[in-house]
């Protein structure tokens, strides 16, 4: 009998019987090895969530699980600091909820890009993808950065939104986002102008790169994405989302663009005495 208990057929031989699990649809090398499932890191930054929050990343699991049902998820709920809206009841419910959670909080509030730190620190598989607490792409676009990077297709995937998300937002939002691109493109010359959008993925090359940033507001994605297009070797692919149709966006306030502002320039003080080496691009997936 052969390695996993899985018998030779008499009449195929080990080669029939990857043939013949090949027609079946069959993962062979989990019939073989079934401890060996891929698995993947999920990391939730949380501040003050709305109501009803819990539900949607049990929502959240459920779909992708639906999606990806051969591999472990591990969720990592990184709660920023809150004041409200997050009690021991919601943490207990999410542990008996998702079969491998890891729950991270600290005091005081310290930013997005902080608690994506904290939280991609606290990773521990070969992938990791990092997303809002309300889950506002769809699960498929998430399922795609997945495949992705699980290909080996590249070490960076960056989600990018399509001209339905502009129509949507905001005139304010949309003004900002856009001014923000032509910034980056302007200034930074980062050939993926999109730094903004919720939902990135990486491997193990990608998560030391992020683990760089230093900027702990909402800018530290714009930081990731600038070391990364300046890591030698590193591949970085732009790949599309899409948003769902419930979205509501937060206020932005002009306290936040002031400090952001601030990260910017930080950022493009520091493309100044950078030494650009861009790491290979793709086009969109």
């Amino acid at each position: 009998m052969p390695r996993g208990g899985v018998p030779a057929h008499p009449a195929f031989g080990y080669g029939g019987v990857y043939a013949q699990c090949r027609r079946e649809g069959i993962d062979v090398q989990q019939l073989l090895f079934p401890l060996n499932k891929p698995q993947l890191d999920i990391v939730l930054p949380c501040y003050n969530p709305a109501k009803g929050w819990t539900a949607k990343v049990t929502e959240g699991f459920r779909q992708i699980q639906a999606l990806l049902p051969g591999v472990e998820l591990h969720f990592i709920l990184v709660n920023d600091g809150s004041s409200r809206a997050i009690s021991q009841e919601d943490i207990d419910g999410l542990k008996s909820a998702l079969p491998d959670f890891t729950y991270l909080s600290y005091t005081p509030n310290r930013g997005k890009g902080h608690a994506l730190r904290r939280g991609v620190a606290a990773s521990r598989h070969a992938c990791c993808i990092f997303t809002d607490v309300d889950f506002p792409y769809t699960p498929e676009s998430l399922v795609r950065i997945y495949r992705q990077l699980e290909a080996g297709e590249t070490d960076v995937a960056v989600g990018i939104k399509d001209a339905r998300y502009y129509a949507g937002i905001p005139v304010f939002r949309r003004r900002i986002s856009k001014l923000l691109r032509w910034l980056i493109r302007t200034f930074l010359r980062i050939s993926i102008t999109d730094t903004q959008c919720g939902l990135k993925g990486f491997n193990q090359r990608g998560k030391e790169v992020f683990l760089q940033t230093t900027i702990d507001r909402y800018l530290a994605d714009l930081e990731f994405i600038f070391l990364a297009d300046r890591t030698p070797g590193l591949r970085m692919q732009a790949i599309a989302v899409e948003l769902k149709p419930d979205v509501v966006f937060s206020q932005v306030s002009w306290k936040i663009l002031l400090m952001e502002g601030m990260n910017f320039s930080r950022v493009f003080l520091r493309s100044l005495i950078t030494k650009k080496t861009p790491a290979k691009q793709m086009q969109a997936f």
